[in-house]
């Protein structure tokens, strides 16, 4: 017996709904060609609907070919061409989680178990009871003022930057950013992105129609000669730790980079300071936007690396120049992160919880290091490998002595569960990187698989 739920029909008229159901069941294939469907009055009683309902669907069935009335003995489901079922392995596919290693020296992300859960979720408690109606008016298009202000003072003790809360802006993840950029300043600009890099940046400026340059990165990241001989007229530069070398440019550099911006018209430097917040130096190193006086560095930053990649909360902070064409090419924007999270970040931050767990994640991060760096000495790595870049972020390089291709030793890892990442998978242009350097991210690594992962790894030189 066919059995629907007529209730469950929205606005639709009773024999309508009932009529889509069976059709969908036809062209499913769920309903054959040839079977018979039960009578007008029985299907009525059993889905306690009127003869009439039943009669008016079945009606406009037949008109469309769909069945056909047999004198005296029923309706018949005609020949109609079934609709191919979905594959449930695109379902699998949807649904499968996270792939598990044997050791996974690639994954980012930050430590579950440093992220303040029963903290936030007190904040945000408070937020929605203080807030109240406030949440849900429309956020204004650069985020709400009282995270702007707090990531303003946080800017002001803890990198150097005087900025006011109207030269930030809001938005969600760090491509979000990108884009706003490129609209920002224009496509027709071409884009210098440091090789090797990070690569979602390159791919946004691509996917965006902006022409490109690539910009070698030396011992010392990538100096004005670089910049000047690329054409480029937007840098996308990380001076204070770039990402994948590690990289910091010196001071000298960084002056030189700030007069090639001044020399042009439409020059501008997107300092991304990602991955800043951990220095394991007494110091931090000051940023390029702190010694900046004629408005061309634009800083970003997120917390995606300091809280979780999925709070989505990343900013600009726009040099005063940029304001008034920001807020008239872009001003009709909707802010993309939602009130409630803005508010309890900006009182994450207002109330020193921010540093407080900056600090704590510094040492925990530290141990981990130390904990990895370790671990591979008293490995059968120990000796045919150099680590370098450790005294910041949360990657360092480790060179392997190996006579096989990244590309072969990469392949042979992960058949052993081994899931690696090399220098040269963030090239741009062939050669770039140098060979058989692996990037070590370390927040993720599971202790319990370290030995044994770096005895295969040892294995497979």
């Amino acid at each position: 017996m066919l059995t629907y739920d007529l209730e469950d029909r929205g606005g639709l008229a009773r024999y309508d709904y009932l009529y889509r159901c069976i059709r969908e069941d036809i062209l499913s294939g769920r309903l054959e060609a040839g079977e018979k469907l039960p009578s007008r009055r029985a299907l009525a009683r059993h889905l306690h609907t009127a003869v009439a309902t039943v009669e008016n669907a079945y009606a406009q069935l037949e008109a469309e070919g769909y069945l056909t009335a047999r004198q005296r003995r029923g309706w018949f489901v005609c020949p109609v061409q079934a609709r191919p079922a979905p594959s449930p392995i695109l379902w699998e596919e949807e649904e499968e989680g996270e792939e598990e290693w044997l050791l996974d020296l690639q994954g980012g992300g930050v430590a579950g178990e440093g992220f303040p859960f029963s903290l936030w979720a007190r904040l945000m408690r408070r937020v929605l009871t203080e807030e109240g109606d406030g949440l849900l008016r429309p956020v204004p298009h650069s985020g709400v003022l009282p995270l702007r202000r707090a990531i303003a003072r946080h800017l002001y003790r803890f990198r150097g930057i005087s900025a006011a809360p109207g030269q930030i802006v809001v938005g969600a993840g760090a491509e979000y950013c990108y884009n706003l950029i490129v609209q920002l300043l224009g496509r027709e600009l071409v884009y210098g992105v440091e090789d090797p890099g990070y690569p979602k940046a390159a791919r946004v400026y691509q996917l965006s129609g902006a022409p490109m340059a690539c910009l070698p990165v030396g011992e010392q990241g990538v100096g004005p000669d670089q910049a000047a001989r690329s054409g480029a007229q937007v840098l996308h530069l990380s001076p204070n730790h770039q990402f994948p070398t590690g990289a910091v440019t010196p001071i000298g550099l960084r002056q030189g980079l700030l007069g090639w911006a001044e020399e042009g018209e439409e020059r501008y430097i997107l300092e991304d300071d990602y991955d800043s917040e951990f220095p394991f130096a007494p110091r931090p190193i000051p940023t390029l936007q702190s010694i900046d006086r004629q408005g061309r560095v634009i800083y970003m930053n997120t917390f995606s690396r300091t809280l979780s990649p999925s709070l989505r909360i990343s900013y600009l902070v726009l040099p005063r120049p940029l304001l008034e064409r920001y807020r008239s090419r872009l001003g009709f924007y909707s802010c993309t992160v939602p009130a409630l999270e803005q508010y309890t970040l900006a009182r994450f931050l207002e109330e020193g919880h921010f540093e407080a767990h900056l600090n704590r994640m510094r040492v925990y991060y530290r141990a981990r290091r130390d904990q990895v760096l370790r671990a591979i000495q008293a490995s059968p790595l120990a000796g045919r490998c150099r680590s370098r870049g450790e005294g910041a972020g949360l990657h360092f390089l480790l060179q392997l002595d190996t006579a096989r291709s990244d590309e072969e030793l990469g392949l042979l890892a992960r058949e052993r569960g081994l899931r690696l990442s090399f220098l040269s998978h963030y090239e741009r242009q062939k050669n770039s990187a140098p060979q058989h350097t692996l990037v070590v991210s370390y927040p993720r690594v599971d202790p319990a698989g370290l030995d044994r992962g770096l005895e295969v790894l040892a294995g497979l030189l």
